[in-house]
């Protein structure tokens, strides 16, 4: 036993020590030792070995921050952040911690696609406690505690928040940001969903909220071919209809998700649509909050344990 200690310890001492002659910025090295096993017999992959990635501000970073039944995507590049949704309330506080912990003092965009509690729960504490400068949240209204928090928020820090419309663009670093869909519906929320598609260099990426299959008819005719989809409604079988998924052709399928929820999701009739696809599927229930970098053209995924689940 002494003896593996004493070369285990000499590896690691070998390892820095070649880091250092490279140059290598040790705060920016992620290791991601997740050695959880999914299903062989699915898409879904399985990291059992130590990745070291090595990251650039240049890189673009986008968090799916384990929030249990909820939602959370950090998404940064060139040092410029931006948030859409925020996970529960009780995620607030620690979501706040989590971001200071980056290092994060401020959010270009601030995003709430649409005022449900799994959404927008934690908003108000971001909003509190960060410089912001853009909110956006869809033009639709609920009375709900959550969203009067949300307002308060807004109102203390003497801002309004803007409505996004259909085919407004945004920059985020080099990264260009299109809306795709932003509704107005009062009698289901989830289809008052911002949808948004990021794209940098060649890589592409798509958040929908909780955008039912009626939003995802309404922009079929849309440039909708993405590398990296959110699945919708934490892989509800009320979203990502077939012909939908079809258009998308994503190689990876990210589900935000709460382990046994229930709502049993991700649905079974969903994950088996992703598998015949192809699509690889990574879920925060069964990894953690799971990152996903883009230098432009390649896509490194890993995941990794984070205090965000309130």
């Amino acid at each position: 036993m002494k003896k593996r200690k004493f070369i285990l310890g000499l590896l690691l001492i070998v390892l820095f020590t070649i880091f250092e002659i490279k140059g290598i910025d040790l705060s920016k090295i992620t290791l991601d030792i997740n050695s959880e096993k999914t299903n062989q017999n699915t898409t879904e992959p399985t990291i059992d070995e130590i990745e070291i990635t090595e990251f650039k501000d240049s890189d673009l970073k986008v968090y799916y921050i384990d929030v249990g039944q909820a939602d959370c995507v950090l998404i940064q590049n060139n040092n410029e952040n931006m948030l859409i949704d925020a996970g529960n309330n009780e995620d607030g506080e620690k979501l706040v911690k989590y971001f200071k912990k980056l290092g994060i003092t401020s959010f270009k965009y601030v995003v709430g696609t649409h005022p449900h509690e799994d959404h927008i729960g934690g908003l108000d504490d971001v909003i509190n406690s960060f410089d912001i400068g853009t909110i956006l949240l869809p033009d639709t209204y609920t009375t709900t505690t959550t969203f009067m928090d949300v307002l308060d928020a807004i109102d203390n820090k003497n801002m309004t928040f803007t409505v996004p419309k259909e085919n407004d663009k945004y920059q985020l670093g080099e990264a260009n940001i299109d809306i795709l869909y932003s509704g107005v519906d009062v009698e289901d929320l989830n289809d008052a969903s911002i949808v948004i598609k990021l794209t940098y260099g060649s890589n592409k990426f798509l958040f929908s909220g909780d955008a039912t299959t009626k939003v995802e008819k309404q922009i079929l005719n849309k440039d909708l071919k993405v590398d990296v989809y959110k699945v919708a409604h934490h892989g509800s079988n009320t979203s990502n209809s077939a012909k939908f998924l079809e258009k998308l052709n994503p190689k990876y399928g990210i589900i935000s998700c709460g382990k046994d929820n229930s709502y049993n999701h991700p649905h079974d009739e969903i994950v088996n649509r992703l598998e015949k696809r192809n699509i690889e599927i990574y879920r925060t229930d069964k990894l953690g909050t799971i990152l996903v970098t883009s230098d432009g053209v390649n896509i490194n995924i890993s995941s990794f344990k984070t205090d965000t689940n309130g």
